[in-house]
């Protein structure tokens, strides 16, 4: 299974990624482990704040896709569903 994630970084911008190990990916954006995204370095430390599951990852991507292209507010929106972690 895929799962879409997005992040509240430091400096309380959203970062949105997919992967198949949520707790791995997570040490990696917060420089536990080789690894992580560029965006994320400079904004650590990172919070897991949403997540949502995917079959494949197409899927994933497809999701990650249509996360990246919401508005602020949409996010924000989206941020409050029952997908919290």
């Amino acid at each position: 299974m895929w799962s879409v994630y997005l992040l509240r970084c430091a400096d309380q911008s959203i970062y949105c990624g997919i992967t198949t190990d949520l707790d791995r990916r997570i040490d990696e954006h917060n420089g536990l482990r080789a690894g992580g995204a560029r965006y994320t370095r400079a904004r650590r430390p990172v919070e897991l704040v949403y997540t949502e599951t995917c079959p494949d990852r197409a899927a994933a991507s497809r999701r990650e896709a249509e996360l990246k292209k919401l508005s602020a507010d949409a996010k924000r929106t989206l941020l409050k569903s029952d997908r919290l972690v």
